[in-house]
């Protein structure tokens, strides 16, 4: 009975929010190469170039080209003014929101793209901003984002917008089917499609979480060096030899954890990464997207290497780098600094439930700009400060 009910409710408010985007205020299907003259397209933070074309059919693609690029901080959108299609006076209503969808493929995955909504008023960016997990290549995917507290008002212009950032240092299309926004009454609307993400969420308490898993292999991979073995990573003193994983320079920390207790279980919203740290370099200059950390998804390689014996070469098992951890990072964070403290990086749903359902393999830990950053392993002290998975699933 319970789950005819479900069914049943998640069917009408999908029937709502269909009916929604089909009576959308603004509407754009890229019937033809004249769509495309409105959009503009803009890239920053890299070298990576981008154009918006005419798909092989009716749609459009974003195509991207990084090949150029270095550090895979990069982002492009499309954006187009929307409002003179939409009804302002209504959307200024404290009981009305916008609502942005589009229909979108991507010929890499995973990956996540962006929706945003903005006035020439706004002046926080990651405001009215969602991310979506694209979990497969190839296959059309409807996402939406429902602003909440919305400031437009009549006269203003009010822009929409479809992001992709940090996928990779190749080249990447990503196909749009169609975009619309409309004024929608946020209690009647019915819930959005897709996976709405937070961008750089907060971080949630430690102590709140239900489940928590301690890595079961962790080591130390060298770029440079992919044929060697690090199983004996150790920072190394007069008085004692500690087990330690670093990543900086060449060096990337892998990570793979037993979750096989959790299998067809549902993890509920985002968990975190925790792990300890022994010791931290880096500038104290604060330079954007640079001496930091990125966590990274292992989606391929060896999916039982053993932490004694693992190498780069390994690990890869003969598939290209960016096969095996996935270049989009789950995301980027400082070190907290202090031997003994903790740093937790916010790990999203989607990815926590590709590792229970083993459609990821682990994760990874990759320098971003100088930084040189090193925590304890799974084998000092027991595995007291090892690293751990904080998550919650549904009973």
């Amino acid at each position: 009975m319970r789950r005819c009910t479900l069914l049943r409710a998640l069917t009408a408010a999908l029937a709502v929010t269909v009916a929604g985007r089909a009576g959308a205020q603004f509407v754009e299907r890229f019937d033809s190469p004249g769509d495309l003259a409105a959009w503009e397209c803009l890239t920053g933070d890299g070298e990576a170039t981008m154009k918006l074309v005419a798909g092989d059919g009716p749609f459009a693609s974003i195509v991207v080209d990084a090949t150029r690029d270095r550090r895979n901080v990069w982002w492009a959108l499309v954006k187009r003014q929307v409002s003179e299609r939409l009804d302002l006076a209504a959307a200024s209503r404290p009981d009305r929101e916008l609502r942005i969808a589009a229909r979108v493929r991507a010929s890499d995955a995973p990956r996540r793209v962006n929706l945003h909504l903005n006035t020439q008023r706004t002046t926080d960016f990651h405001s009215h901003l969602m991310e979506f997990d694209l979990a497969e290549a190839g296959r059309w995917y409807t996402i939406s984002m429902t602003t909440r507290d919305f400031d437009v008002r009549p006269g203003d212009t009010v822009n929409g917008q479809l992001a992709l950032m940090d996928w990779g240092l190749g080249r990447y299309r990503l196909d749009v089917d169609d975009l619309t926004v409309d004024v929608v009454d946020p209690e009647r609307a019915g819930p959005d499609l897709g996976e709405p993400l937070p961008y750089h969420p907060p971080v949630r308490d430690a102590a709140t979480f239900a489940q928590r898993v301690t890595v079961a292999h962790d080591a130390v991979i060298d770029l440079a060096n992919p044929g060697a073995a690090l199983g004996g990573w150790s920072f190394l003193d007069a008085g004692a030899t500690r087990r330690v994983l670093t990543a900086g320079g060449t060096q990337w920390v892998v990570m793979r954890f037993d979750l096989g207790a959790y299998a067809g279980k549902r993890v509920v919203g985002a968990g975190l990464l925790e792990m300890t740290t022994h010791s931290l370099l880096r500038s104290t200059d604060e330079r954007k997207d640079f001496g930091l950390l990125r966590v990274a998804e292992i989606v391929g390689g060896d999916p039982s290497w053993r932490q004694e014996t693992v190498t780069a070469d390994g690990l890869r098992r003969g598939e290209p780098l960016e096969r095996v951890v996935d270049p989009q990072p789950i995301i980027d964070w400082q070190v907290s600094p202090g031997d003994g403290s903790r740093t937790r990086f916010t790990i999203s749903r989607p990815v926590l439930q590709r590792l229970i359902d083993g459609r990821a393999l682990g994760l990874a830990i990759v320098p971003l700009g100088a930084i040189v950053a090193t925590f304890y392993a799974v084998e000092h002290d027991g595995g007291r400060l090892a690293a751990r998975l904080l998550f919650d699933t549904e009973e």
